[in-house]
């Protein structure tokens, strides 16, 4: 299918290099820039050939000079002037009178099913340009919104392919589908890993209940609207980036070495009455590095090739793309192709179709999702190979049980690929009935495979990492999403009146098919073919299931201004979703209002110094969550073979009840109020933009514990069980200025603060458990509790360490030993229970914050962005998870109790005892980190350079993301997004069980315009 593929992709771009390789010969325009009130030349404004990247800025005197086709159109853009699209017409000199703008509140904003200018926005809409985003180093276009808009978390995985976890305005919703909602062209995602975020013209991030009710069935986490590029009129442009770069470990952990490894590990027998299980720790030395061995800098490449052009009756945009990534680990890699083709067509003057369409190929190469915990827990001791070429065995140094590993062979032995395509398409029809109305009928849809292959070999290489039977395991699923949307438009100016209506209907389908099979004794193939049928017959599985999921929507809007000066929008959406028929309220309706006030625009308001435009707006809305399971109310009846009945010799398998579901299940809604105001001031420079929301997610869907004496084997039940509230602040603040010698900057900054708190549960103070994945003993760190917020970490609160047998038997814990945890007794009844238990830490940031700063100097070009999180906590699991001989931390080797006196904080080597693993404070750190996201450093040629190479633009580039991490967490990092093989829940949020490291890229580039 790839070879189609890339065959399909070639001959497409071969198509359209062929119809528009003829340029149109280019001109040298000069002319001067002032200003239409002053009359005084102005330096530093932006001269652009508009739908190119060429471009050019006036010197100290105003002048400018730049290359440009005798038919192009030119754009003159400066901070507080309104922007000029100027034709050339054969001219060579075009002085230009910039106007002076009173705001910035001209601009379009995307906005669900439409646009909207920026001063008719009464909701808090953020957008970031695509230029914005092509500047970082990022694979997947969400991390480039990191530290760039206030009220989003993001968390990064260090995984190649991996998508992150976004959080708009704090956990809108705990179980199902957690992530915002993507609409890319219309077409509605979970998630956008195949997009290139070079294909991105500008993604807009709806925060406010008001401006994403019109989604109302997916908004209750959020809504990101992309918009990809188009074509544009006038001759081809074609345009190449390329970077190559490496990406690193940052803040790598520093593990104990093999003699401090070896000390350690004589203590923790002689604590059991043993002698010592290494005579010499000296003489190991320094030992195996294992992160050292098996972590890498990993190469990534990254290429973009865009064509794109039109004429009066058409537009086209060609992109291809391909990515190659490493990950950090050795054998870890990640390739992707991608093509996207749009092509938008003037058939009639009121009648416009179009279409795009995109595919994606990917290739990962998968590791031991327990790659991480062995490279933390590998005994130094042991080394990778033995002189002979034999693999060093855990076993020699009898260091069995929890430790029974050599990091180098899991790598080795393991063969496990994973492989996406993805198809996806949009075809449109609009139609301008009359003036005024205009009627869009769109469908879009996508069609994905993915399929995770692994294959376990014959082998053996030490005593506890080995194999007599090969094994084959296939996990292939599809996915087939379509969305058909028709929406009727009506625009009426009628004197100060500005009205807009909009009007529409949604049909989606979603249909889910997976298979899973496995076969034992499946031979090996060098040429990596590996079949099913070629295993055994008799230990041959298969099974398989599905999912379809069925919606239909009705909704409506109104915009409505007076003078640009009072501002009013509602709307209202209806969705009906097959997850909830025959168990549940069938419909949800979802409405919002919003009202705005342009203080600027009155008359008492025209004499003042202070702004030069005030708008104050605030909104009201609900929205919903159907990111549940499919008939989630329907009892299934299952048959297992221990339930069997003889009735005349024939054995009959009985039929059983082995979940609980609940009689009814209701929407899960959210309603939100924000408040906010945009500002601006001297000549615009300054711009500010400050909100306030109070959002309640209503009758939220929690799993909840099943009591096991009820005869089921399920643990949970899902269930509608508490309202819970995010509450917060957003603040953001532009300065945009220049230089008399030529510099141009702008500093950005932005803060968010965020409270999450459960407001009211069904089972009144009965508190949810959750996070004991991976944790030791099975144990639940996590609880979400009335009146707390959600998934705080919950355990014993640590008062020391027991020093000595005396401290032991006065204390509550008489079974404790010297070296152990001590625990505070919260209910002074003599003893150390459940019922001590108290709240340890809270997951849930209450800070982040961004810094961005761009500067313009001549041809030279700087961004720098930094990026940060505080107020959170995060539970370090690595180091009570612990079954054997397990390796240590240095921290820990440098800190550890070993002895009376020694230490009051850090435990003895016995931190893995029942005692001492419960969840606890010592294990909880903060989360808090600064980082220095990125630093990209460019430079432009010159024109007089461009022009005898007769190309557009060549800019050269180096780039740095994440090179410096500022936090005190004792792990690779507190950005915690998901565990390897969990998916992130909210109730579990924050807890570290050796998470994929992230890493910092450096890269260089070049952009090239011809």
């Amino acid at each position: 299918m790839k070879r189609i593929f890339t065959k399909f992709s070639v001959l497409t771009f071969l198509c359209f290099l062929f119809n528009y390789t003829a340029f149109a010969q280019n001109i040298t325009v000069k002319g001067k820039v002032t200003d239409g009130g002053d009359k005084t030349t102005i330096p530093a404004v932006s001269v652009q050939v508009k739908g190119t990247t060429t471009g050019a800025q006036t010197d100290v005197n105003g002048n400018y000079s730049i290359s440009a086709p005798a038919n192009a159109t030119l754009v003159f853009t400066y901070i507080g002037y309104t922007t000029q699209e100027v034709p050339v017409n054969n001219r060579t000199t075009i002085n230009i009178v910039l106007a002076s703008s009173a705001q910035q509140l001209d601009q379009v904003v995307v906005v669900g099913y439409g646009t909207q200018r920026k001063i008719d926005v009464t909701g808090s809409v953020a957008t970031i340009k695509g230029d914005e985003i092509s500047k970082q180093a990022s694979v997947n276009p969400v991390s480039a919104l990191q530290g760039k808009v206030a009220g989003i978390a993001i968390s990064n995985s260090g995984a190649p392919g991996t998508s992150p976890q976004i959080t708009i305005r704090g956990t809108g919703t705990v179980y199902g589908k957690v992530g915002v909602l993507y609409v890319v062209d219309g077409v509605w995602f979970e998630d956008i890993n195949f997009l290139n975020p070079a294909d991105i013209e500008s993604m807009s991030i709806l925060k406010d209940a008001s401006s994403l009710s019109i989604y109302g069935i997916r908004a209750a986490n959020g809504v990101v609207l992309v918009t990809t590029n188009k074509g544009k009129k006038g001759d081809a442009i074609i345009n190449y980036t390329g970077t190559v770069g490496y990406q690193s470990v940052t803040n790598k952990l520093k593990m104990a070495n093999a003699t401090e490894y070896a000390t350690l590990i004589n203590e923790l027998t002689a604590s059991s009455g043993n002698p010592p299980l290494f005579k010499d720790p000296g003489s190991f030395g320094v030992g195996t590095d294992w992160y050292g061995q098996l972590l890498r800098n990993a190469m990534v490449t990254n290429h973009q090739l865009s064509v794109s052009g039109g004429g009066e009756k058409s537009t086209y945009n060609l992109s291809l793309g391909y990515l190659n990534q490493d990950g950090i680990v050795e054998k870890n890699n990640y390739t992707r192709y991608t093509a996207r083709l749009s092509n938008d067509f003037q058939v009639l003057k009121p009648l416009k179709i179009g279409y795009s369409v995109s595919g994606t190929s990917s290739k990962t190469r998968d590791i031991n999702t327990g790659i991480f915990r062995q490279l933390y827990a590998a005994g130094p001791v042991v080394p990778v190979f033995y002189a002979d070429g034999t693999y060093g065995d855990p076993n020699d140094f009898s260091l069995g049980g929890g430790n029974n590993f050599n990091p180098q062979v899991t790598s080795d032995f393991y063969n496990g690929v994973t492989k996406d395509y993805k198809l996806v398409g949009n075809v449109y029809a609009e139609l301008n009935i009359f003036k005024d109305l205009t009627f869009k009928t769109s469908i879009g849809g996508d069609f994905g495979q993915n399929e995770v292959r692994i294959y376990d070999p014959v082998y053996k290489a030490t005593q506890g990492q080995q194999s007599d039977n090969s094994k084959l395991g296939i996990d292939r699923s599809e996915t087939r999403n379509w969305i058909i949307e028709n929406t009727l438009t009506y625009k009426k100016l009628f004197g100060d009146h500005n009205l807009t209506v909009l009007a529409g209907q949604t049909a989606q389908k979603s249909k889910l098919y997976v298979i899973n099979a496995s076969a034992m004794n499946v031979p090996f193939s060098s040429e990596g073919d590996l079949y099913l049928r070629l295993g055994d017959a008799a230990n041959r599985t298969i099974s398989d299931r599905g999912e379809l999921n069925t919606a239909v929507s009705y909704f409506g809007r109104i915009n409505y201004s007076y003078k640009d000066r009072y501002l009013l929008n509602a709307s209202l959406r209806a969705d009906a979703a097959s997850q909830f028929f025959g168990g549940g309220n069938l419909w949800g309706k979802f409405p919002s209002i919003g009202a705005g006030w342009v203080v600027t625009k009155e008359a008492f308001m025209q004499d003042q110094k202070v702004f030069n435009s005030l708008k104050l707006r605030g909104s009201w809305g609900k929205v919903g969550n159907a990111g549940v399971p499919l008939n989630p109310t329907n009892q299934l009846i299952g048959q297992k073979g221990g339930y069997v009945a003889y009735f005349n010799g024939i054995a009959y398998t009985g039929k059983n009840i082995d979940t609980m579901v609940p009689a009814f299940l209701d929407w899960e809604r959210s309603s939100g109020v924000d408040l906010g105001f945009e500002a601006s001031f001297l000549n615009s420079r300054l711009s500010i933009e400050a909100d306030y929301y109070n959002k309640t997610t209503q009758k939220a869907i929690f799993e909840i514990p099943v009591f096991s004496n009820i005869g089921l084997t399920a643990a949970t039940q899902i269930g509608n069980q508490a309202d819970f509230e995010n509450k917060g602040y957003e603040f953001m603040a532009t300065w945009r200025d220049k230089t008399e010698g030529g510099l141009t900057y702008s500093i950005s900054g932005n803060f968010s603060y965020n409270k999450n708190i459960v407001k009211s549960t069904v089972s009144g103070k009965n508190p949810i458990y959750s996070g004991g994945g991976g944790l030791a003993n099975g144990s639940k760190a996590t609880r979400t509790l009335l009146g707390r917020p959600i998934g705080e970490f919950y355990g014993y609160q640590v008062d020391g360490i027991f020093q000595n047998t005396a401290e032991v038997a006065g204390s509550a814990q008489t079974s404790a030993k010297p070296g152990d945890f001590k625990y505070v007794d919260q209910n002074g009844d003599g003893v150390i229970n459940g019922n001590d238990r108290v709240a340890i830490g809270n997951p849930n940031p209450k800070f982040n914050y961004g810094l961005n700063t761009s500067f313009a100097y001549k041809n030279f070009d700087l961004a720098v962005d930094i990026q940060g999180v505080a107020g959170v906590d995060v539970y370090n699991a690595n180091q009570s998870v612990r079954f054997g001989n397990e390796n240590f931390s240095k921290d820990f080797y440098d800190n550890r109790w070993h002895g009376e006196g020694t230490s009051n904080k850090y435990p003895s080597v016995n931190i893995g005892s029942t005692n001492n693993a419960a969840p606890n404070s010592y294990y909880v750190e903060s989360g808090a980190y600064i980082r220095l996201r990125n630093v990209q450093l460019g430079y432009t040629l010159p024109q007089s350079v461009l022009g005898k190479w007769k190309m557009q633009k060549i800019r050269v580039f180096a780039n740095a993301q994440n090179p410096v991490n500022l936090f005190g967490y004792k792990g690779f990092s507190p950005e915690i997004s998901k565990q390897v093989t969990d998916k992130y829940s909210p109730t579990s949020a924050g807890i570290d069980v050796n998470v994929y490291p992230l890493y910092a890229t450096y890269n260089f580039g070049v952009n090239v315009t011809f």
